[in-house]
């Protein structure tokens, strides 16, 4: 009986690949080509990344983003523990607080902080005995950057609740019950056995909520704070270049979301590694190179 001949190999060809690749390069180009005939002088952008009020801008950018943004996970972690706590009142005084700050819109927040001091004129802290520890007028207190950076954290506060809330949960309560059977305190498994698990869940959309916290602070530039926004308007103000200062704020947003993203990555990264150590088979194998030798002696 003859050998049947084998087959012949034909090459699988993707036409719908080359069709796509070919129309989003048309489309580029033809993006280049109306870019390159805009009535933009594109010379000038980068004179606009180092005038004087771009930089003050850019460090108030980072400056309000970093502090809202840390406010707002020491806050969320207070109120993601009041929200899994067993006090009923606990419970839903954390649930009430999310439902506001995460209802509210971040520019109407931003408002309602600037323009207190038309309900409140002045902002006091009485003493028990009489006297005041705090008692300023409300609008030398709370200036346009506070302003700013209590609607921004305390909204941002409300999703890192949800987001730490979320990470706890994704810890197996097995963990937590042998945590305690071996005599360890509830802050004590929080910080070693809990928080290290969740973090993998928590860092990523942190990072994330970051990046979106870093755009989110251009709602500044409505109460008058000196940020990215705002410094383009002012220089354009003076020249009339609007699009080439809104470009040279858009190089420097860019900029810091970048490096924002770079550092999310290498954090993850870390966390994931330091996870994968803790691993049985890893520990296994510590332990073995790490354990002394026992000569033996003959009896």
């Amino acid at each position: 009986m003859a050998e049947a001949e084998p087959l012949p190999i034909v090459r699988l060809r993707h036409w719908g690949r080359w069709v796509s690749a070919v129309v989003i390069l048309a489309l580029l180009v033809l993006l280049g080509i109306a870019l390159a005939n805009a009535q933009i002088q594109w010379d000038s952008v980068p004179e606009f990344l180092w005038y004087r009020v771009m930089a003050v801008g850019l460090l108030n950018t980072v400056l309000l983003a970093v502090i809202a943004q840390g406010s707002a996970i020491v806050i969320g972690i207070v109120i993601a523990l009041m929200r899994r706590s067993a006090n009923p009142v606990a419970r839903w005084f954390a649930a009430g607080y999310i439902w506001l700050f995460r209802g509210l819109p971040v520019l109407l927040q931003i408002l309602i902080w600037y323009n207190l001091a038309l309900v409140f004129e002045f902002i006091s802290i009485p003493l028990p005995f009489g006297g005041y520890l705090l008692h300023e007028q409300t609008n030398v207190l709370i200036t346009a950057f506070t302003a700013a950076l209590l609607g921004l954290a305390l909204n941002e506060s409300a999703y890192m609740a949800e987001i730490v809330r979320a990470g706890l949960n994704s810890v197996d309560s097995g963990q937590t019950e042998a945590a305690k059977s071996i005599g360890m305190s509830p802050g004590a498994t929080l910080r070693r056995v809990v928080l290290p698990q969740a973090m993998r869940v928590i860092i990523p959309p942190t990072g994330n909520d970051f990046i979106n916290m870093l755009k989110g602070t251009s709602m500044a530039s409505v109460i008058g704070v000196t940020e990215l926004i705002h410094a383009a308007n002012n220089i354009s103000s003076n020249n009339l270049l609007v699009m080439e200062t809104l470009l040279a704020a858009a190089v420097w947003y860019m900029v810091v979301v970048t490096v924002a993203g770079v550092g999310q990555h290498y954090l993850e990264r870390a966390f994931d590694a330091e996870d994968r150590s803790r691993s049985p088979f890893s520990r296994a194998a510590k332990a073995l190179r790490t354990a002394p030798l026992v000569r033996s002696e003959r009896v």
